[in-house]
């Protein structure tokens, strides 16, 4: 296989009839061609993935309440076959909190993290040698509420991600208006509170997905309740976050109505743009960077090809961008004008039940 070839990966929520699991696709970069979804694995609500920078092993959230019949969620550890691209599983700890929804893995493939929407907590858990992985070396509970009675009565993580330097993992909690900040030790995967402890984002805002900006710099948060996008400053050495531009993430003059949210948020692989997706509205918003200051001007919603975009993955090369719409049971390839960032739709879409989550693999050359 050329360097052009992909194996995606597809989180989705499971229902009799539409998803089993976990999908997967072939993707050419070089023609933006999408093959046929195939079953990796089956398992229940895999709504978020990671896949290990080895590119043996992959894992999922398993977004459930109660595991083992205790009040708490999973997370799945798989091996991938790289040949076939099906999934096997290795093991299923849990995630010490209830309804996981967010897994990723340090720089060093060495921890996976966890973020627990249902009780506000984060996990971390050591990848072993044969990427399964061990009991949560630490598991920690948010504490707090916001300004949304209905919605931030509590904390609610919604996503963990680590720093590049690989010094720090960053939550995203929606029921606090806070990007939470610790110290990571990747060879014990451990967290501990980080000084300083957090960054705000405005009250209601309700943070959900978080990137960096491949210079370091700069980091975004996409705020889900008010449909908008905080820009931070950032202190790589102090591990701190400063909030320097919350913007909208809708055309101007359209007001956030009742079922209007924001789901997730990425860089480009340039550093030039950043994209975010509008749920309810049904458009991707794409954004252009300034790259002295980290700034966002909104340039452009491309209407997503299907109802509540949720997760969407840019390819490495940095040509195509394949939104997941979860409520049309599709995902649907653009293209990505490299000049301006604007999208423009690829003639290729398939269909999956209840898609969440995108993720690329390079292809076995």
């Amino acid at each position: 296989m050329a360097s052009d070839s992909y194996i995606v990966y597809f989180g989705t929520y499971t229902k009799p009839g539409k998803s089993k699991g976990i999908y997967f696709s072939r993707f050419n970069a070089s023609t933006g061609k999408l093959g046929a979804p195939e079953l990796a694995a089956e398992t229940v609500n895999p709504s978020f993935l990671a896949i290990h920078p080895g590119r043996k092993f992959l894992y999922a959230v398993g977004e459930t309440a109660v595991f083992n019949g205790k009040k708490t969620g999973a997370v799945s550890a798989f091996a991938i076959d790289q040949a076939t691209g099906k999934l096997t599983m290795l093991n299923r700890p849990s995630t010490g909190g209830i309804g996981p929804c967010h897994v990723s893995l340090d720089r060093s493939g060495k921890c996976a993290l966890v973020a627990n929407y249902g009780d506000g907590s984060c996990a971390s858990l050591p990848v072993r040698q044969d990427g399964s992985l061990g009991e949560a070396a630490s598991v920690i509970r948010h504490e707090g509420s916001s300004v949304n009675t209905n919605r931030q009565s509590g904390p609610h993580a919604h996503s963990i991600n680590s720093s590049p330097d690989n010094r720090f993992a960053l939550v995203a909690d929606l029921g606090l208006d806070k990007v939470m900040i610790y110290k990571l030790e990747s060879g014990s995967a451990k967290l501990t509170p980080n000084d300083p402890p957090f960054a705000t984002v405005p009250p209601g805002s309700g943070p959900r997905h978080f990137a960096f900006h491949p210079a370091g710099k700069f980091a975004y948060a996409i705020n889900e309740m008010l449909c908008t996008v905080t820009a931070f400053s950032y202190d790589a050495r102090a591990g701190a976050l400063k909030p320097i531009q919350t913007v909208s993430t809708l055309p101007e003059g359209i007001a956030v109505l009742p079922g209007y949210s924001t789901a997730e948020v990425q860089v480009h692989p340039n550093g030039r743009f950043l994209y975010g997706s509008n749920r309810g509205h049904d458009t991707i918003a794409v954004f252009a960077i300034d790259r002295e200051k980290g700034t966002l001007k909104l340039v452009g919603n491309e209407p997503s090809g299907g109802k509540i975009p949720r997760n969407f993955g840019i390819d490495p090369t940095g040509k195509w961008l394949l939104a997941a719409n979860e409520k049309s049971d599709n995902v649907v390839v653009f293209s990505i004008d490299y000049a301006t960032g604007g999208l423009k739709p690829a003639g290729q879409a398939i269909e999956i039940g209840a898609p969440v989550c995108v993720k690329f693999m390079l292809a076995d050359q």
